[in-house]
């Protein structure tokens, strides 16, 4: 069929927004999947440069964010309101998807980083000294350590701010099937790091012995993965990648780490 003159002398913009209409109108149909964070559903979610179908299109979550968001509802039958309810929250690095639903139900919602600007705090969470002991009652770290030059020092940290009974909820990427955490100060090139560790800001990459770094500084510490729910929930709300990457570096197997001081 020939195209009219007239639209083909359209500007490029308007193609590129038909283009991205025609895109979202693709996406909304069937309703197969739903992101629990904004309730976003549609077709499949959108892919990033590790995993095909894991980004939400309308608030980005990602697959860490949203079984952050099911483990939080799974914990001793609570819902997620329940286990933030009253609480004083410190959230370091916010990302905007869960940023806009922690305040809701928090008395005190703090948001910190050692290098973004516009948040409440400009705070190093290796070294928190503007910060009173048991100051909060929850933590929020999501794949902040690896940042992190001195990951036990921010850990201490946190465990200090943390009231008793207070809970740090962390993420961090993990190289399927490493044991150890390898880390190597001599790698200091953007180029290298992303080479070794998957990214170029990143300092080391967290194994299997995660947990157990937690619980040296004193944490009592529950893990919680896609396995903990039922197959229909983890299709429904993309709670593991449905297509494994084959980068030995890519985290395929998400955990949410409960931190609780006792």
């Amino acid at each position: 069929m020939a195209v009219s003159s007239d639209v083909l002398k359209l500007p490029s913009q308007v193609f590129r927004q038909l283009k991205l209409v025609s895109k979202r109108a693709y996406l909304a149909y069937p309703k197969i999947v739903e992101c629990n964070l904004c309730g976003w559903q549609g077709r499949h979610f959108i892919s990033d440069c590790w995993h095909p179908y894991t980004i939400c299109p309308e608030c980005r979550s990602e697959v860490r964010h949203r079984l952050l968001v099911a483990a939080l509802s799974s914990i001793n039958g609570l819902t997620y309101q329940d286990i933030v309810q009253n609480k004083r929250v410190l959230h370091f690095a916010p990302e905007k998807a869960l940023k806009s639903t922690f305040p809701k139900y928090a008395s005190k919602y703090v948001t910190a980083d050692y290098l973004v600007e516009g948040l409440d705090m400009k705070l190093d969470i290796s070294d928190m000294s503007a910060v009173q002991d048991e100051a909060f009652d929850l933590v929020i770290a999501c794949d902040v350590l690896e940042h992190v030059p001195n990951d036990t020092k921010a850990m201490q940290e946190i465990y200090r701010v943390l009231s008793v009974g207070g809970c740090a909820i962390i993420t961090v990427p993990q190289q399927d099937n490493l044991k150890e955490t390898f880390e190597d100060s001599t790698i200091i090139t953007p180029e290298e790091r992303k080479r070794v560790f998957g990214q170029w800001d990143h300092l080391r990459i967290y194994g299997d012995n995660f947990p157990s770094l937690l619980e040296s500084v004193g944490f009592v510490v529950r893990v919680v993965q896609e396995k903990n729910f039922s197959q229909k929930l983890v299709n429904k709300h993309v709670l593991f990648p449905p297509v494994l990457s084959k980068n030995p570096l890519a985290t395929n197997y998400r955990k949410i780490f409960f931190a609780r001081k006792v």
